[in-house]
């Protein structure tokens, strides 16, 4: 059987935000228990153009980032928590799955999803991390058991590294349950088929 294939969406529109950071780590985790993996960061979503306009219809960068989820067997998102929500960014690059509306497989239908929220402070983690599993339900994705809320208000990403242990282990154990939850759907499909379409 072949390693399933694992794709990253999120950050912000700054290079190296803490979101892209907690991501990347979350990935590293995915890959070092075998997945290949593919990171759609910040600066690739902020020149996504708005979806269903003209440009996103002729968007290069949209296109492949449409095919790269079309072939995902898992993937993890993250974002940055914008006035107790997700960002625009964010959700603009989610609503791309919507060219995947007519697929065999709709959506995110069935397979794993890791889901990310990191704020300066409690409270936007929380409800970003709400929004994000709502989002993928209604994507028909299956949020893993561990959502990360990461506070990063103290500045706990350096150099791409996390110095918070609790919250490093937050999002390997993220990048880690998409693994093995993908590597189970690829074993046997009926487990996480949902039949609909």
């Amino acid at each position: 059987m072949s390693e399933p294939f694992i794709v990253g969406i999120g950050g912000t529109a700054a290079a190296g935000s803490s979101t892209e950071n907690a991501l990347k780590i979350a990935l590293q985790s995915a890959e070092k228990a075998g997945a290949r993996v593919r990171l759609f960061d910040g600066p690739f979503i902020t020149s996504l153009p708005h979806y269903m306009t003209d440009a996103a219809k002729a968007s290069a960068e949209g296109t492949e980032f449409v095919e790269a989820l079309r072939k995902a067997d898992g993937v993890i998102i993250a974002s940055p928590g914008y006035h107790g929500s997700i960002s625009g960014l964010v959700k603009n690059a989610i609503d791309y799955l919507e060219e995947t509306s007519k697929d065999a497989r709709v959506y995110l239908d069935g397979i794993p999803v890791g889901l990310i929220a990191t704020a300066y402070g409690w409270q936007a983690t929380g409800s970003t991390l709400a929004t994000l599993r709502a989002i993928v339900h209604a994507l028909r994705g299956w949020p893993t058991p561990l959502g990360a809320a990461i506070n990063s208000s103290g500045g706990i990403f350096k150099g791409g590294v996390c110095t918070d242990a609790g919250a490093n282990m937050q999002l390997e154990l993220v990048g880690k349950q998409v693994h093995d939850f993908a590597r189970l759907r690829m074993a046997d499909p009926s487990v996480m088929e949902t039949g609909a379409n």
